[in-house]
């Protein structure tokens, strides 16, 4: 069984920008479905392209099984099936402290929203984390990639 493991967080400044490896990867995703917990998404990194499916999450754990897909099929996927608007964001990776940082720098109708996810070996593993990171939000949906199509960065009033 595919399992993963992440914690989320707010990201407070621009000063990850210097520990940044490279300019970050553009990626575009859509959602199939989603409902009860459950999401059945469809990315594209560069040529790469998956589906995913995730099950509900327990803290910060929560079932996921990848699988590639070819980039043609993703895109017909993205572009015909997927709810809209699609997430657009650029990744960025960090290494810190023997973890990879991912910062997700989002574009289009969640232009302004930045979040770092951590991947863990385990829920109680702790983190050294550097100053730029902000409140946690794990638990807080609104954060989800799947919320974000639903009710995107642009129309929070402000975020709490």
């Amino acid at each position: 069984m595919g399992i993963e493991i992440e914690r989320k967080y707010l990201v407070t400044s621009d000063a990850w920008r210097a520990a940044a490896d490279g300019p970050g990867l553009l990626i575009r995703q859509g959602y199939l479905a989603s409902g009860r917990g459950c999401t059945v998404r469809v990315r594209v990194r560069g040529r790469d392209a998956w589906i995913t499916v995730k099950g509900p999450r327990t803290g910060a754990t929560g079932a996921e099984f990848e699988y590639p897909i070819p980039h043609a099929d993703a895109m017909e996927l993205l572009d015909s099936l997927c709810e809209k608007p699609l997430i657009e964001k650029t990744r960025h990776l960090v290494s810190r402290a023997g973890c990879v940082v991912e910062i997700d720098e989002f574009h289009a109708d969640n232009a302004g929203l930045v979040v770092a996810e951590v991947e863990l070996a385990s829920e109680a593993q702790t983190l050294d984390l550097p100053e730029w990171i902000g409140q946690e939000v794990t638990g807080d949906a609104r954060y989800h990639n799947s919320s974000l199509v639903r009710r995107p960065y642009s129309q929070w009033a402000r975020v709490e």
